[in-house]
Order: structure tokens, then sequence, then C-alpha cells
């Protein structure tokens, strides 16, 4: 299948988009409400659909991270976030504090990256857009930890210790390794016992 897509010039003005701007596309119906988008950096990105590997991984870390969470700790899936006027995403999971949730003025769920104890993104064809761009935006906000899945290969990248525009640490672990997060003490879960 051949897509299209289209880059914007590095020379060329461009307008950025803000949070605002997308609430209005929403009203006016140029965007569903369900449609797949995020902001980043002022950039509308259109997300791909997801599929079955995708669905297992994100219902069972999400089964097992929510079986295991403290009575302090909440826990979301697929929640769009506003972190900032030109950043809003949509995780697919967010551990946080509970009671961090807060309406922003454009009507979606503010958070601060601080607020985001965990944040799990699971990568069957975005990988590289969710180890790079995305990454570099959780470590400049302060989300604490960030797992990168590959539903597929069953591969995880576990992110500690933002630091400006990156991590202090990216460890990659493999299908056989217990995944844990000092977030959830009580949470193990290996990738390859995923069916």
């Amino acid at each position: 299948m051949n897509i299209v897509t289209k880059h914007a010039s590095e020379d060329m003005p461009r307008r950025a988009f803000t949070v605002a701007d997308l609430r209005r596309m929403i009203d006016g119906g140029v965007l569903a409400e369900d449609e797949r988008v995020e902001l980043v950096e002022g950039d509308l990105i259109v997300m791909a659909s997801k599929g079955y590997a995708h669905e297992i991984v994100r219902k069972e870390l999400l089964r097992g991270i929510m079986r295991a969470v403290p009575d302090d700790v909440d826990v979301a899936s697929e929640m769009t976030i506003e972190f900032a006027d030109g950043i809003l995403l949509e995780p697919d999971i967010v551990v946080m504090s509970r009671r961090q949730l807060l309406p922003s003025q454009a009507g979606f769920v503010r958070l601060s990256g601080a607020d985001c104890a965990l944040v799990v993104e699971i990568a069957a064809s975005s990988l590289g857009y969710d180890q790079g761009i995305k990454a570099r935006l959780y470590a400049q906000l302060g989300v604490r930890e960030l797992w990168v899945v590959d539903p597929r290969e069953r591969r995880t990248w576990i992110h500690t210790g933002p630091r400006g525009e990156g991590w202090s640490s990216i460890v990659e672990h493999g299908p056989d390794s217990a995944l844990t997060t000092p977030t959830v003490p009580d949470f193990s879960i290996r990738l390859r016992d995923i069916q």
C-alpha cells in the first residue's frame, strides 16, 4: 500500500496549531471527536489504527498494572492529555498520582509531565516516532519513566531519569525479561507470556 505523506520544508513558514485550534476543529466538524491525532509542538500528527498485537499487549499490561497499583495511584488508558498549549498526546497507558486530573480550557485533561510516574507507548507502526520525538517530549515534560513497547517483537525500551531533551538511562528488554517499575512494586510481566 502506498501512503502519501507531506513534510513541511524546513525553510518554509508553517502554522503551528494550538490545543485551542484543535478543539475548534473538533467542534466545527473538521476533525471527528474520536479521530486519532496528536499535537506535537504545534504539528498535527495523524496516528495509525491499532492492530491486534498492539491491543493484546496493551490489554494485558493494563490489566496487570491495574491489579497491582497501590491505592494512591491512578491508571488510565488512551487518555488524551494536554501537556502544554502545543502538546496534546494520547499515551496508551499512564500511571499517575491520584487526583492529578484537571480540565484544560479546551476541554481536555490537563496534566503536568511530572505527575506521570509511568507512561507506556505501544508502538506497532510508530516505533521511530515513539522512540524519537515522543521520548524527547516526555523527557522535556518531566515524565519519570517511559516504556516504549514493540508488541510484534515483544521488546521494551525502558527510559528513566529524564534530563532536558533526553534520558539518563534507556535499557532494552527482550520478550523473556521481567518488566517491573518502582511505581507499581507488585507488578511484573514477561511479554513472551502474553498470548
